[in-house]
Order: structure tokens, then sequence, then C-alpha cells
């Protein structure tokens, strides 16, 4: 896993005097190794850089496979044709393909799959992105035609911005790579700020600050000699509806979910599995363990300042038990939490404000205590999008609202998104129209679902929540995953995002994947025989919070000691009254209560330091 950046600016040629004189661009060679020191977090191992001409190639090496070997930037050529590439991620069928290139005559000096990546450009172009099995973003420089691709996997697991310039575009895996950039500023403009206000929904391809574009999932931009781009896309969720039984459902579910696993597990570090004790992690643990063929280490999280254990922690323990893992509870100290250290290094690892409640915090906190331990973990992420596990999945009220079911003003998703617009400034709100740009971002989102001619106005409808699912919800997961945890060195695979699984899940009627009238009844029938009853029936439950009052009461010190700082740019966004109700809350500590608290120190800390202008 690693981090990559750089550009193509056809306009920066023919180079300056200076170039001339020297044979070095020393502007641009400064430039690349700032943008690319940005991501030293993502890749502590090593580094490289590539100038040549037109192009700049950055990358910050997290070493997972073939250690020694698959440095980049890499570069291939045969023929008078040669290829660059800067690559993060992982691809799992990466073996496969490298033995399908060996019949083509390609001959590899590294065993990673980093080469393999490169060989299958130069063998099949941008065809072969629909080859790949992984988590990817990488950019491949074309040095004959003078033309940059950028690909992004399938979902949109492993992140890639971009910043349009005059002759071509700049790079990177992450906002603050670009931000490095003199031609990027980080102005917010009106939708940029609206969807600050939205944590809870992902607008594909666009980011709040203005100058800044989000490679969507699935999609390849091509640079061309002239300095123009183009995107397209090269798969999207369009599944085939098929016949299968519940039974013959279960049965390949399994078959996909024990090659998926087997397939995340190869690495040259060592490899554990995020554990909550709930079905999807606990699935994921049993399947790891049975191929593994020795003691997995597995992972879990829970909190000071109370007398009970979280919710999460019998059922951990029995799941631990039962598949004899090397497990370690990681203990977060509430005070911990309440660092602004870590609550500024969390934010600087999103490049944005927008976590909810201490959720970013504690999972930062529990990726650094994992990653002293193990650089891959395996983590249940899109098994609740993809088999329909969430409540507002199955709740009337959710279901039938003319919205995306987790805005909808149900019980079903504890009325959140209410609650964190209510802590928003009326006029602000008016004057962005944020009911109207979610309603438009609702209908755009519709528009994409593929429908059957006729059918069931049932299976029609549970298809669209599908959909909306996975592209507007899942990716603010995903986002929140690779950040976080890259920010402290550990790699975590997500298996249920494997496109393989989810064209066939989604390729299933919502009767079938609700057949024994629960949620997820294709991925409990499908792990059955390996896990206790008590974690396979066991109800989902949200990210435990930390209980601990100790932490409440910072937050309102806190808050209420950047209020009465003049310069305190929070006025400008919050509603006074909430924000006068988050410093004197006397409420125990919890989600709700702290909300407004925590989000508030949140936007105080990107505003400090990334000093945004605001519309």
């Amino acid at each position: 896993m690693c981090g990559i950046t750089g550009w193509v600016d056809h306009h920066r040629f023919p180079p300056a005097q200076a170039v001339q004189d020297t044979g070095r661009d020393l502007e641009a060679e400064r430039l690349l190794s700032a943008m690319t020191a940005t991501m030293a977090c993502r890749g502590p191992d090593d580094s490289g850089t590539l100038l040549q001409g037109p192009v700049a190639l950055g990358h910050r090496r997290l070493a997972v496979i073939d250690l020694e070997g698959s440095v980049q930037p890499m570069t291939r050529g045969s023929d008078g044709r040669e290829f660059s590439l800067v690559y993060s991620g992982e691809l799992y069928n990466y073996r496969e393909l490298r033995g399908e290139l060996a019949t083509h005559g390609h001959r590899f000096r590294t065993t990673g799959d980093t080469e393999v990546v490169l060989a299958a450009w130069q063998e099949w172009g941008p065809a072969a992105a629909e080859r790949f099995n992984g988590m990817y973003a990488f950019a491949v420089w074309d040095a004959r035609a003078r033309e940059l691709w950028l690909v992004r996997d399938r979902l949109g697991i492993k992140p890639l911005y971009f910043l349009p310039l005059p002759g071509g575009v700049a790079f990177g895996s992450e906002p603050k790579a670009l931000l490095a950039h003199p031609a990027a500023t980080p102005r917010v403009d009106g939708e940029g700020l609206a969807q600050l206000l939205l944590p809870l929904l992902k607008v594909p391809g666009r980011t709040p600050y203005a100058a800044l574009r989000e490679l969507p999932p699935g999609h390849l931009l091509h640079v061309r000699a002239d300095g123009s781009h183009r995107q397209r896309r090269y798969w999207a969720a369009r599944p085939e509806e098929h016949g299968d039984d519940p039974a013959k459902s279960a049965a390949h579910v399994r078959e996909l979910l024990e090659d998926i696993v087997a397939r995340q597990l190869i690495a040259d570090v060592p490899v554990c599995t995020l554990l909550s004790g709930g079905l999807d992690s606990s699935a994921l643990t049993a399947l790891a363990v049975d191929r593994a063929g020795d003691r997995i280490r597995s992972f879990s999280v829970s909190f000071t300042g109370s007398s009970t254990p979280t919710e999460d922690g019998p059922y951990v323990r029995q799941a631990a038990a039962h598949l004899h893992t090397d497990h370690r509870e990681i203990v977060l100290p509430g005070e911990r939490l309440a660092d602004p250290a870590v609550r500024r290094d969390s934010v600087l690892a999103r490049d944005l404000p927008n976590g909810i409640g201490d959720l970013d915090l504690s999972l930062h906190q529990l990726f650094a205590a994992v990653g002293e331990r193990a650089t891959v973990a395996l983590s249940g992420e899109s098994a609740d999008e993809v088999f329909g596990g969430y409540r507002w999945f199955h709740h009337p009220d959710a279901v039938g609202a003319d919205t995306f079911p987790w805005l909808a003003d149900t019980p079903a998703h504890g009325r959140l998104h209410q609650r964190i617009l209510a802590l928003f400034r009326k006029d602000l709100r008016e004057r962005l129209a944020v009911d109207d740009y979610v309603a438009d971002q609702y209908r755009t989102a519709l528009a994409e679902v593929p429908h059957t001619p006729a059918g069931d106005p049932v299976e029609r409808r549970m298809r669209e929540i599908s959909h909306v699912a996975l592209t507007r919800f899942l990716p603010t997961l995903l986002d929140r995953k690779d950040r976080l945890s890259m920010a402290v060195g550990l790699e975590v695979r997500v298996p249920f995002c494997d496109h393989r699984l989810v064209e066939y899940v989604q390729g299933l009627s919502w009767r079938n994947r609700t057949h024994d009238g629960r949620e997820k009844s294709t991925l409990r029938a499908a792990v059955r025989d390996l896990l206790p009853d008590s974690v396979l029936h066991r109800p989902k439950v949200p990210y435990p919070s930390t209980p601990d009052p100790r932490y409440a009461q910072a937050l309102r010190e806190q808050l209420a000691t950047r209020l009465a700082d003049p310069h305190c740019r929070l006025p400008e966004l919050f509603d006074e009254r909430a924000l006068h109700a988050a410093v004197t809350a006397s409420e125990r500590g919890s989600l709700i209560s702290n909300l407004g608290a925590e989000l508030a120190l949140n936007f105080d800390v990107w505003l400090r330091t990334y000093n945004p202008e605001l519309p």
C-alpha cells in the first residue's frame, strides 16, 4: 500500500532557459518532492520520484509484497515504447495475470504485483483495468504517446484525486498532495460547503475544495498529448438477475468468500483481522482461520470509563474463543481520545472536518495500536451495503422516503442527518439550499440505477436502495477506513468489496437476500457452520463510542476555550444556540450529546490548519 502523486503539464515545455543550461528543473524537483512528502505516512518504507519532460511521478511505499523489490516509480519498455508507473494498492489476481502475461512473452524481474500491473498495461492498454481484481489507484505514463492515464478500482477502495491544469492534470492519493501544488488553493465553493454539511452523503467526483476533483470509482482519466483530458467509466454495478434459490445462493457466496479471503491473506508481512463479534467480521475471521491453517491474530476495541463492557465485548470473546484466534483487545482511554493532538491527526488524515462523533478518533487510535503488531488487516466493510444489513434497508418509512434512506427523517438512522444539519446556521443552510441539493443528488443517483422493463415494485425499490447504498453511502466508509489506517501505516483490506461478490449478490432478488425474514440472510446461511449461534444471529449494532465522562467533559472545556478566542471562525458556520448547548450540556457523554462539540472541534481544527476561503 502506498501514496502516489505527480502531474503531467505539457505547457511547462519547452523548458525555461535555466533548465536548458543545467539540464535540471530544480523548481519542478522541489515541487515534486514537497507533494510526495505530504504522503509520508502512507508509505513509511521507501520513496521515489521520476521527472521526465512534462511528467512528474512521486511515490511513497508501505511494503507488503516483494519487500526488497517493486521499487517505484517503475519503468518498463520494449520495441521503442516505454511506460512508467506509480501504483497504490493490491492486485489479488496478480499471480494468474503474471502467468498469462508470460505466455505473451513478458519476463519479470520482481515477484510483486506492481510489475504485473505495468506489464498488463503494456499488453492490453486501458483494457487491463477490466482484468484486475483488487483495490488500486495508479498513474501510468506512456512516453512515446506522451499520454498519462489515471485508474481507480471499481468500488473506490483506494482514493485518487486530480487537479485540472492548463496543460494537463496534477494527481494525488490525497487532497493534501494537491494542495501543495501552487495551482491549488483550499477554496470551498457553495456546493463544496453543502457537502461539508452532509457528512453522511458522498457525491461521486466532487470534493469540497473547488479546484480538486475525485476520480470516481470504476473510472479512468486519459490526459492527451495536447493537455486535454477525458474521463470514462470502465465498470458499474449493473448486475444481471439470476434465479438461484436461497440454498444455491448461499453455497455460491461461500465459494466466492473462500476464494476472496484466500487471495487477500497473501502478503509478506503479518496479517490480522478486525473483530467486532458481529456477523461480518466474525465470518471473515473464520474464513481466514480456515485458510491460514495457523493461529490468526484478531483485534477489537473497547474504552475506559464504564464498569460494563462494550456491547461488542461478550460476542468478541465468544468468536475469538470459538475460532481460537490470537486475540487482543485494544482499550482506548478517554483522556487519549480527548487529546487535541489526536483530533488534529484525524482531521489532517482526511483533509476534512467531517468525522462523526468520536468515530474518527477511535479508529485512528485503534489502527495505530494494531499497526504496531501487524501491517495488513482484513475488515468487514461493505457487507451491510451488499447484503442489506442496515436498519434503513428494512424500515418502511426509510424505504418509502423520497430521499436517500439513511437521510430520511425516521428512527432508522437515529435521525442523525437532521441532528447534524441543526448544528449549522439556518441562514447558511437556506443560502446553500441544502435540501434542494440533496434532492438533486438523489434524482441523479436514481437515474443511474439499471432496471428491468417490468417487475415487482418492491424488488425495483430495493434495487434502487442497494445501488445508492453502494455508490453514495459506502464510499464515505471506505474513504474513512483508508485515510485513517494509512495515516498510521496500516493497510486495511475489505473482502466484501470484491466486485465478483458485489455483482452476484446484487443479482439476487430481495426476497432471496431476506429469505429467513432477517437482514443478511444469504451471508448468514453461507457461514452458518463456521460460527457459534450467538454470533451468527446477533443483530446489527453500530460501532461503539466511548462512554468515558472525562472525554465528554474535556470536549466541552476545549470548545469553550476555542469560542473565547476572538479569531475563532466557528460562528461563521455554526448556530449560536447549538454551540452554547454543546458547551453547557450536562447529559452523560454519548454519541448524540457529544455530537455538537465533536463536530465543532473538528471544524475548528480544519479552519485553523487549512484556512479555507468559504463562500
